[in-house]
């Protein structure tokens, strides 16, 4: 299986890629995805069946640099996991 996601989002409001999340995982992978900044500070917890991320943390906009993802999955039974990054633009 190939996991794809976006390498950007810009969160400004203008209705396009205004949220970051991978949103064509199988409901049978059992999905997570964890947001981390570049310390690796846990910074969102989402759903890739929900909202996604839009850039925020504790209600204050983040800056525009890289921010990295986990995912963690079930595949035949056997839980996996993918980590990468990818930018918020602002």
């Amino acid at each position: 299986y190939a996991i794809t996601y976006p390498n950007f989002f810009t969160p400004n409001g203008d209705g396009y890629n205004d949220t970051w999340n991978i949103s064509n995982l199988p409901i049978s992978f059992e999905p997570k995805i964890y947001i981390y900044d570049r310390f690796g500070k846990l910074i969102k917890q989402i759903d890739p069946f929900g909202q996604g991320w839009n850039g925020l943390f504790n209600g204050q906009q983040l800056p525009s640099t890289d921010y990295w993802f986990k995912l963690e999955y079930k595949e035949n039974g056997v839980l996996k996991e993918f980590k990468s990054h990818f930018s918020l633009k602002r």
